[in-house]
């Protein structure tokens, strides 16, 4: 009877492995959603859950005034079209590495260690859209480097490196 019972279980496990294989998306990770970025490259892959900022008064603010940030978490800048973008760390309590990606989600530049309340521009270049600012020190602990991709819906409309 045991034996019976564990056959049909690792039957009924197959059967759902196969039926997840087959899914829509299957392979691709986790699902894409608004509240979740994953980035993936030669040293791995992870996810952060963010806050958006995708209107001018949410990006102006950022994360100004906040005394802490759960290490798995961020927020990502969305702009309207790639451009130049430089950030600041006024009124910014907590230290963040800047993740600075093209229309793609390629990350093109990494800027580690914003000092809180400094008034020197953090230049992102050029042709940015979207920008992930995380805690301070964490694109080095995961050895997130340039060239890595991200995976959110916010690339949808354009060539992106890592569809959803």
């Amino acid at each position: 009877m045991r034996w019976r019972l564990a056959t049909n279980v690792a039957a009924a496990l197959m059967v759902a492995v196969l039926v997840m294989a087959a899914a829509p998306g299957a392979g691709n990770g986790a699902e894409c959603r608004a509240d979740t970025v994953q980035l993936k490259g030669d040293w791995g892959q992870i996810a952060f859950s963010v806050e958006i900022a995708d209107e001018p008064r949410e990006r102006a603010r950022g994360l100004m005034y906040r005394r802490t940030l759960p290490r798995g978490a961020g927020m990502l800048f969305v702009y309207e079209r790639p451009q130049n973008v430089r950030f600041w760390m006024k009124n910014t309590l907590i230290p963040l590495d800047m993740l600075f990606l093209d229309r793609s989600g390629r990350v093109t530049r990494i800027h580690e260690m914003a000092r809180p309340g400094d008034l020197t521009p953090i230049d992102g270049g050029d042709a940015v859209f979207a920008v992930l600012e995380i805690n301070g020190g964490l694109a080095r602990r995961y050895g997130i480097t340039e060239g890595s991709v991200m995976r959110h819906p916010a690339f949808a409309g354009g060539p992106a490196a890592w569809p959803c």
